[in-house]
């Protein structure tokens, strides 16, 4: 009975042992210690991540709503049918992106890519769009954009490429100032061309800077280590929002629910179907920035009803339920989708979106991600048809046209040379002309989507659900965009 006792003891000694030397708990498919270098220093420090709000970012949590069209029709495109899906919870900004904004990102492609001017040329915005053959807007075209005067107030100019751009220049420079903030690496004002800091680069070891403080690495033949997505530190990516995120954020609903009823559907940010605010405090104030009829940019001076004859600062309206301010009026937004007139029939329940072209990364012979190019970035290529040849979710890179405008939904689906034709202008042919030039529609792979009306659009167009397109390298003066990012874990945002 002695001897058991003394194995029963040594067993409780061992064990408090292995505990004290574990700082985050074992693991419960192996038994082995978590952040413990005895034990390999695999690193896991239990349920405590909460995803940090980016700058400018206001939490929109999601839920399932009917999308689409909610009063008449009246163009008849028949391009907005209702329908019911769910939305993901996410971040958008809380006001358009404004020329302040654009001119610091202006200045930092000039300052850090100087021996490519081209990079700061293909980023300008278009300040022509503001001329008109029979109107005198000269002053917008040289004061707009650049004068103090209009730097809280909307950028317009800029094309759906140039948004993109702006978005993934966002992202790394946020997630460089918040290592910076915890001291890994120390701010570096001269960096010059690829030499720049990316977070893919970054993440990839592509990306050395100016080191600070380092994490420790718990791995037992090494001592530190650069930070990891699974450390929780760097934010998800800066993007344009999907058509079904905006609609959502812009209606707002949250503040005609209670519970899982939705007592009123809107057809703009507020309640009613009226522009002007009901409120005692504010009553009979216009809220939102657009045509109120033929001519009347802004109605009577001394009474003017919108305060702005072009567009207005970011803040210059009330916000909607989830705090963003100017989702109707202002300027027409950009949202990520590929334009279909039939994309609520086609599209998913869950996080629709039309638009998916699947990228994977460049890598050599030996399988590592190949070099930067020359602006700092990592490069990616579509994947191949071989590559994709054994999954059953999807079976080529390029899905945009999927079930309207592929080789599958067109005429010719029984057609074997039509079958090896790129492109989805065969679904929007319209025939030739004189010299027999083919004839195609406005829609292709290339048009994106805009919402939300303008300060040059009448009411009608202020309506959540009303969408309109343009080719992605087309930039207009109603034309603005905003970003949105991707919310991970708890969808509640608690």
């Amino acid at each position: 009975m002695r001897i058991k006792s003394l194995s029963i003891l040594s067993c409780c000694a061992i064990a408090l042992l292995y505990t004290s030397c574990s700082s985050g708990g074992g693991s419960s498919a192996t038994g082995w210690d978590y952040n413990n270098p005895e034990f390999g220093g695999f690193e896991y420090y239990g349920d405590f991540y909460e995803q940090e709000t980016g700058p400018g970012l206001v939490l929109v949590e999601g839920g399932s709503f009917t999308m689409g069209r909610v009063e008449q029709d009246i163009l008849y495109d028949w391009n907005n049918v209702p329908r019911t899906v769910t939305v993901s919870t996410f971040y958008m900004d809380e006001t358009e992106v404004r020329n302040v904004d654009y001119r610091e990102y202006l200045y930092w492609i000039s300052r850090v890519f100087v021996d490519y001017p081209e990079v700061h040329r293909k980023a300008l915005p278009d300040t022509l769009v503001w001329r008109r053959k029979l109107a005198y807007n000269e002053p917008y075209v040289e004061y707009y954009f650049r004068h103090p005067a209009y730097a809280e107030y909307p950028v317009v100019g800029v094309n759906w490429l140039q948004a993109n751009d702006y978005c993934q220049w966002r992202t790394d420079r946020v997630n460089e100032i918040l290592l910076i903030e915890k001291g890994i690496l120390l701010p570096d004002p001269n960096q010059q061309g690829d030499q720049n800091f990316n977070t893919e680069a970054y993440l990839a070891h592509q990306y050395e800077g100016a080191v600070g403080q380092e994490l420790e690495d718990l791995d037992p033949n090494k001592d530190f280590r650069k930070v990891r997505m699974e450390d929780g530190i760097l934010l998800p990516r800066y993007r344009l929002p999907t058509e079904a995120e905006w609609e959502f954020a812009a209606l707002a609903l949250v503040g005609t629910s209670v519970g899982e009823r939705v007592y009123e559907r809107r057809i703009y940010p507020w309640t009613g179907d009226g522009l002007r605010n009901p409120s005692n405090a504010n009553k009979g104030l216009i809220m939102a920035n657009n045509v109120r009829a033929r001519g009347d940019m802004m109605g009577v001076a001394g009474a003017l009803n919108d305060n702005a004859d072009i567009t207005a600062p970011v803040h210059a309206y009330w916000p909607n339920d989830f705090g963003l301010y100017s989702m109707a009026g202002n300027v027409n937004e950009w949202v990520q989708d590929v334009y279909r007139a039939l994309s609520s029939a086609d599209v998913h329940e869950f996080r629709p979106f039309r638009g998916n072209v699947f990228k994977t990364l460049v890598r050599d012979e030996e399988g590592n991600v190949a070099e930067k190019d020359s602006l700092g970035r990592l490069r990616y290529r579509e994947i191949t048809a071989e590559e994709a040849i054994d999954r059953r979710n999807y079976q080529k890179s390029d899905n945009i046209n999927f079930n309207d405008g592929d080789f599958a939904s067109s005429i010719k689906y029984n057609d074997e040379d039509a079958s090896r034709e790129r492109g989805s202008n065969r679904m929007y042919n319209t025939g030739k002309d004189k010299n027999d030039a083919l004839m195609t529609s406005l829609v292709s792979d290339h048009t994106r989507i805009y919402k939300g009306g303008s300060w040059r659009d009448r009411t009608y167009w202020l309506g959540a659900a009303t969408r309109r397109f343009l080719n992605e390298n087309l930039s207009q003066d109603d034309i603005g965009f905003r970003c949105a990012m991707t919310r991970v874990g708890d969808s509640r945002g608690n």
